[in-house]
């Protein structure tokens, strides 16, 4: 089956699925993207659980999760379909937490 509908979730302060969630498609796929607040990463699990209800094939998540929460989210699912994480290497670790903090 080919690739249609993924989404990607994403930490940012202030945002919650509510209010920032963005939808893109074109005649070959759809793209959604939502955002969850630093502080309210447990939020994941629902929006996850809703995604693979509306027929998202796949989710990668903010490097801000951590690895951990690719195993919880695909527990949640009962792995129904890939869970994947966008980090940075090493290199990039501390200016990214630099713009992250306000420095």
């Amino acid at each position: 089956m080919a690739l249609k509908y993924f989404a990607y979730i994403y930490l940012s302060s202030g945002f919650s699925p509510e209010k920032n969630t963005i939808t893109t498609e074109s005649e070959h796929g759809k793209f959604k993207a939502v955002g969850i607040d630093f502080s309210q990463k447990e939020k994941i699990i629902e929006v996850a659980k809703s995604l693979v209800e509306e027929g998202v094939q796949m989710i990668e998540i903010c490097g801000g999760f951590g690895p951990t929460w690719i195993s919880k989210i695909s527990e949640a699912i009962n792995n129904v379909i890939p869970i994947g994480g966008v980090y940075y290497g090493p290199e990039w670790r501390q200016p990214l937490l630099d713009i992250v903090h306000g420095k």
